[in-house]
């Protein structure tokens, strides 16, 4: 990896980290609406599989949703992968950073992005709109894969107002 490679990834993880961190902040200290969603917002509460037989670390790679507390997000859907990530999947500092699409089935999708240190088995997935149900969708999920291929997901949910489009 050159150095500007280096760089531009240190930038990359630099600014999620220290923008995660001035959220929970504000959150912490009863700061007024970070979002438009966030007066509505519903907590999620899941885990997915990105067993070795699902991700293989190429584009169409994706992870299925094991558990979930959301019906808006049911058991089986699956987080579909657009770039590649580095390969081996191993503890090297490689960093995973890939458009998303959350499939729940029947037309029923989100789109989004996916950062993963593989190092620290950290991420964080943020999702911007959809189809179907997931028309308007918006959401900031924390990824946990610490323990392996089944990562925690945690974070919250919700949907802009879609009145002016209707």
């Amino acid at each position: 990896m050159d150095f500007r490679m280096m760089t531009r990834t240190f930038a990359l993880v630099l600014t999620l980290v220290v923008g995660s961190a001035l959220a929970d902040m504000a959150l912490g200290h009863g700061a007024s609406s970070v979002s438009a969603f966030s007066e509505h917002s519903r907590h999620f509460h899941g885990t997915k599989d990105c067993s070795r037989s699902n991700f293989s670390g190429g584009p169409g790679s994706f992870c299925s949703i094991e558990s979930s507390n959301a019906d808006l997000i049911p058991v089986g859907s699956n987080l579909y992968y657009d770039q590649p990530s580095p390969i081996p999947l191993t503890p090297t500092g490689s960093l995973l950073d890939s458009n998303v699409v959350l499939d729940a089935g029947n037309g029923n999708r989100a789109r989004g992005r996916c950062t993963l240190d593989f190092a620290t088995g950290l991420g964080l997935c943020g999702f911007s709109d959809g189809t179907g149900s997931f028309a308007g969708f918006q959401a900031r999920f924390h990824i946990d894969c610490t323990s392996g291929p089944v990562c925690r997901v945690d974070g919250t949910y919700g949907f802009n107002s879609l009145d002016d489009e209707r």
